[in-house]
């Protein structure tokens, strides 16, 4: 195909979503940002003052219509997608014996359910194409699992399990799917931690330091463009699971 990028991101204003509309911007994409309810101000222009162009696709990917419509907007925005990242995500982190129903379901809702929406609906589109990209952010929590998030590692590892299967469903026609899982990254969950937490935490990874934003979505990036790379879950984590 010739021409530019034209990217679905899900979860794309904020945190990982947002580096990774940024990084796609740079290579002159045309990113299309999805949130639940209003993407924030001053993305669009920073997108474009990159090189790229962006318009936003509101709505909620845990629900199976909803999705549907994404696809749908994206689709009339930029007339094909060649890649689609799986990125919005929640948390509701609390022991397993305090966790409640609600906590573990709208988990699941979002951070798996949500991605196999996408990923449905998103097929359709890629199967007519012959071609197309999905990246799925999973997280160092589906491979070891982490205390205190019993739903959000159960959703992490089953969207491993779903990258896998997506992968080996369609790949004959020319559609590849992967995983990113990242370690601790120096925003977010981190940044509220005390220092001496810090560098437990720290101690526990052979690079040292906590992971960028920046190395996450060059990791999407790679991987979206990536022909010849299906079915892979890539850890940038600093080699924290390798102890």
């Amino acid at each position: 195909m010739s021409g530019p990028l034209n990217v679905l991101i899900t979860g794309g204003g904020r945190g990982i979503g947002r580096a990774c509309a940024l990084r796609f911007a740079k290579e002159g994409a045309n990113v299309a940002v999805n949130e639940y309810a209003e993407v924030p101000d001053g993305l669009a222009e920073e997108i474009e003052s990159l090189g790229g162009k962006m318009v936003p696709v509101l709505g909620d990917v845990s629900v199976f219509t909803d999705a549907a419509r994404i696809i749908k907007e994206t689709v009339s925005a930029f007339g094909r997608i060649d890649v689609l990242v799986n990125n919005a995500g929640i948390l509701r982190d609390n022991l397993i014996i305090r966790m409640t129903e609600d906590d573990f379901d709208n988990v699941i809702a979002v951070n798996l359910k949500g991605a196999f929406n996408m990923t449905k609906h998103a097929a359709s589109v890629m199967l007519k194409q012959r071609g197309g990209a999905i990246v799925n952010m999973a997280s160092v929590a589906g491979l070891g699992g982490n205390i205190g998030q019993a739903n959000y590692s159960a959703s992490k590892a089953g969207l491993i399990g779903l990258t896998k299967t997506t992968a080996a469903e369609l790949g004959s026609r020319g559609i590849t799917c992967n995983a990113v899982a990242p370690g601790p990254l120096e925003v977010g969950m981190t940044e509220t931690l005390s220092d001496d937490i810090r560098q437990r935490m720290l101690a526990q990874i052979p690079l040292g330091r906590f992971g960028k934003l920046d190395e996450i979505a060059d990791t999407v990036y790679f991987l979206a463009v990536s022909k010849y790379i299906t079915g892979e879950v890539i850890r940038v984590d600093g080699g924290l699971m390798l102890l």
